[in-house]
C-alpha cells in the first residue's frame, strides 16, 4: 500500500507501466466536480469510475481485495477513513472469489485505519486487503483500476 499527496504522484509512475497514464488521467480532472461515472482510460487494462455515497461505520465497511487490478484511490474533496490489513494476515474470506468483479471479501477486521484527504491517493496492491468508504455523510470517490 501507498499513501501520499497528488503532488508527488510522479515518484510512483515508474511502478508500474499504466501509472502515468493513469496520474495523467486523475490530475486532468476538476476533482471536485468530477461527475458520479465509468469513465474508459485504456480499455479494459485502465478504467476509473466516481461514486458518490453514504459513507459505513469501520465495523460495517466492506473490507475486499483484487487479485487482477491494482486500486489507485482518490478522495477529490472532504475525507475519509480506510481500514487496510496485508492479505498475508487474512484468514476469513466471505465467501469465494468474485473473477467477474475481481474481488474477494473477507470478515477479517483491519489492522489500522488511516484518512485519505483531498489531494491524497492511496494505491491498493492484490496484497492489500482494504475497507474503504468509512466516514458521516457522503463520500465522494474516485477509483482508477489499472490491470496488473
Amino acid at each position: 500500500m501507498i499513501v501520499d499527496s497528488l503532488a508527488n504522484s510522479d515518484k510512483y509512475v515508474s511502478l508500474h507501466p499504466r501509472f502515468a497514464k493513469a496520474f495523467e488521467f486523475i490530475k486532468s480532472q476538476n476533482l471536485e466536480s468530477i461527475e458520479v461515472g465509468k469513465y474508459p482510460i485504456d480499455g479494459a487494462e485502465l478504467h476509473a469510475s466516481v461514486s458518490n455515497k453514504d459513507g459505513v461505520k469501520a465495523e460495517d465497511a466492506k473490507f475486499e481485495a483484487h487479485n487482477h487490478f491494482i486500486d489507485i484511490q482518490v478522495c477529490p474533496a472532504g475525507s475519509e477513513q480506510i481500514g487496510w490489513k496485508p492479505r498475508s494476515k487474512c484468514v476469513d474470506p466471505k465467501g469465494d472469489y468474485n473473477a467477474e468483479k475481481d474481488v474477494t471479501f473477507f470478515n477479517d477486521k483491519p489492522d489500522t485505519y488511516f484518512s485519505l484527504n483531498a489531494g491524497q491517493f492511496a494505491i491498493f496492491y492484490p496484497e492489500d486487503v482494504h475497507a474503504p468508504m468509512i466516514g458521516e455523510g457522503p463520500v465522494k470517490k474516485l477509483v482508477v483500476k489499472v490491470k496488473i
